[in-house]
């Protein structure tokens, strides 16, 4: 009835009035659709994401048997084609190089990155990469577990 009761005649014409316009065509609608949209957002925030998966640990402490176990790895794949000293082989042939690396990997549970594999020339490459132990800390998690003065504190929210 309010619709009807809004036409009016214009020069013939049936039409409606400008406020009478804005409430047939959705001034409601607007906020409706904020309100939607924010429930929509408020969802999404609230289910995990499946995108990324969470970060690996990378922390690596080298056994203690590192050199022996290295040295037997090349003696194995390369053969009897060695020099002298098994740490001045080279690994020039990447089949016998990925062969390494990989069982190597599979051994310690720690590769080497593809931005590193350049870098390994020799076997003793190798053995200062799988010699080196990494932590997987930030510094600020470092400073939160070391022993600060009193009058220092950091709190540090996850």
């Amino acid at each position: 009835m309010a619709a009807v009761a809004a036409l009016r005649v214009t020069g013939g014409r049936l039409g409606l009035g400008a406020p009478a316009r804005r409430a047939f065509w959705g001034g409601r609608r607007k906020e409706e659709k904020e309100v939607e949209e924010d429930k929509i957002i408020h969802q999404e925030k609230s289910e995990p994401s499946l995108i990324c998966p969470p970060p690996r640990s990378r922390n690596y402490s080298p056994p203690e048997d590192i050199q022996t176990c290295l040295e037997s790895r090349v003696k194995e794949i390369f053969g009897p084609a060695l020099p002298g000293n098994w740490q001045q082989t080279p690994l020039k042939e990447n089949r016998l190089k990925f062969r390494l690396l990989a069982q190597l990997a599979a051994e310690f549970g720690h590769a080497v990155p593809n931005s590193q594999l350049h870098l390994m020339r020799s076997a003793e490459d190798v053995l200062n990469f799988y010699s080196t132990p990494v932590k997987d800390v930030s510094k600020f998690d470092e400073l939160c577990a070391a022993d600060l003065p009193s009058n220092l504190k950091i709190t540090w929210k996850k």
